[in-house]
């Protein structure tokens, strides 16, 4: 086996590694969700799924059940909540930080579409004015979604400004 060959096998040894990890983070934060579901009296089923380094762990309800969006609140905001209860709970099982990814019925999908098409109006609206495009302040997770679309429209994005007022500004270049 050449050095090449050893790396080769040990990208796939920590590929594995990290993978088997998200898995767990799921599996401890639906059990914690479970648990919430329960002590509110909510139905609900939990689906994990991994995408890229992240765990992702959806609530979802029949689909003209509308006592789920009690759980994402104004705005995302009882969602924000909730997400980090959960990264907690899979801290204190851990020991390690969690990025865990929670969507209570398609509400944060449906936000990833709309902010995606956001960004790509802006990135459209920089190159045909050669100004930057200043966007209204936004989450993180809101911010990531925009960043992503401008890089995809071949334009470049910063964030600037102090939380909770930090904004998406799309450079002409």
């Amino acid at each position: 086996m050449t050095a090449d060959s050893g790396r080769t096998v040990e990208a796939v040894e920590s590929s594995d590694t990290l993978l088997a990890s998200l898995e767990q983070e799921g599996e401890i934060a639906a059990d914690y969700l479970e648990g919430l579901l329960d002590i509110a009296d909510l139905d609900g089923d939990i689906d994990m799924d991994v995408e890229g380094d992240r765990a992702l762990v959806s609530i979802v309800g029949e689909s003209d059940d509308r006592t789920l969006l009690r759980l994402v609140g104004q705005d995302g905001e009882v969602l924000e909540a909730l997400q980090e209860l959960t990264r907690l709970a899979v801290h204190r099982e851990t020991g390690e930080r969690s990025r865990l990814m929670l969507d209570i019925a398609g509400f944060r999908a449906r936000k990833r579409t709309e902010l995606a098409e956001l960004g790509a109006q802006a990135a459209e609206q920089a190159r045909s004015t050669g100004a930057p495009v200043k966007l209204r302040p936004m989450t993180p997770f809101e911010r990531k979604v925009v960043h992503d679309a401008v890089a995809a429209a071949g334009l470049r994005s910063e964030s600037e400004g102090e939380e909770p007022q930090r904004c998406v500004v799309v450079l002409a270049d």
